[in-house]
């Protein structure tokens, strides 16, 4: 069992680093059976080495952080953030439209944050171009008093072509560290 115990350790990690991203089914069970496939044989120091040079998790933005970063490249862009909080009682200044859309985006769609053609599919589902939303799903619905789905929708939809543009490529430069 002690010869077992670097590898449990090993898995263990790498189980950690895993969850902490949104991964579509099955990506994080084909990572962990990669990972036991290269490691058979290996010795404690080169699990901790495949663990260690991780620089895509080091350069992770926060998404609760993220949308002011957008609003300082597009400070025109709605914000839609009147709603009421259920907790406080008070307007909830911080649950912005954008940081809704970065929500539904990545944990409810699952999409990478860094790539433009998903920000592009997010805005057609926005839009009713794409794949449906649904109300009980989307971000803001549990915790405001009022869903924002329906508000946020239409501050979408009166975005010309140009603002929506500019707001997928703000979107993107905040996620891959660009200013």
């Amino acid at each position: 069992m002690s010869e077992k115990l670097p590898l449990l350790r090993f898995m263990l990690q790498l189980w950690q680093i895993i969850s902490v991203r949104p991964l579509k089914k099955g990506v994080g069970v084909m990572l962990v059976f990669a990972a036991l496939i290269l490691s058979l044989g290996k010795t404690e120091s080169t699990y901790t080495s495949l663990l260690v040079a991780q620089p895509a998790y080091a350069q992770r933005v926060n998404p609760s952080e993220a949308w002011q970063q957008v609003y300082k490249q597009l400070p025109d862009l709605p914000k839609e953030n009147r709603y009421i909080s259920q907790e406080t009682g008070k307007v909830a200044e911080n649950n912005t439209l954008v940081s809704r859309m970065m929500r539904y985006h990545i944990y409810v769609k699952g999409r990478a944050p860094n790539y433009r053609l998903d920000w592009k599919l997010t805005l057609a589902d926005y839009l009713d171009a794409n794949e449906v939303m649904y109300e009980t799903l989307y971000p803001g619905h549990d915790t405001l008093r009022q869903n924002p789905f329906a508000g946020d929708r239409a501050a979408i939809r009166r975005l010309n072509r140009q603002q929506r543009n500019a707001l997928v490529q703000a979107l993107v430069n905040v996620f891959n560290n660009r200013d």
